[in-house]
């Protein structure tokens, strides 16, 4: 049966210093530009946050999948914002997952799969580099 999830959210003031929240009131943040010390977050923490969580649900997901046991698990996505005068902003992003309880072969294989049915690795395959590893703990 297929299933669909709406989240729903608006920015307002001035975009990337403004303020963004969402419409069920669970986010709601003071936005500022990357780069300047401003005390707000900016959407490359929001999209770097929201690609962690759902690349780690995708990855416990294959390690049931693959029978495996993890002990421990984390990932971390690092979003960088590129601003290059003559092509513009780009996105470039680094996935870093790191799985307890199996080894090397296994947590690659995971990974792997993960970064297969990610919808945001989904989304992103083929408009930003993206790089992937892993890391026994």
């Amino acid at each position: 049966m297929t299933q669909s999830f709406l989240s729903i959210a608006t920015s307002t003031g001035d975009g990337r210093n403004g303020h963004v929240a969402s419409a069920d009131g669970t986010v709601d943040l003071d936005l500022s530009l990357p780069g300047t010390g401003g005390t707000g977050s900016n959407p490359e923490d929001l999209f770097a946050a929201g690609w962690a969580a759902c690349f780690h649900s995708a990855m416990k997901l294959a390690a049931r999948g693959a029978g495996a046991k993890l002990t421990d698990s984390a990932v971390v996505a690092e979003v960088t914002l590129t601003i290059d005068p003559t092509e513009g902003p780009t996105l470039s992003a680094a996935l870093h997952a790191e799985l307890g309880g199996v080894d090397q072969a296994t947590a690659d294989a995971i990974v792997a799969t993960a970064h297969q049915n990610c919808p945001y690795s989904k989304a992103t395959r083929g408009n930003i580099a993206v790089t992937v590893d892993a890391t026994v703990m």
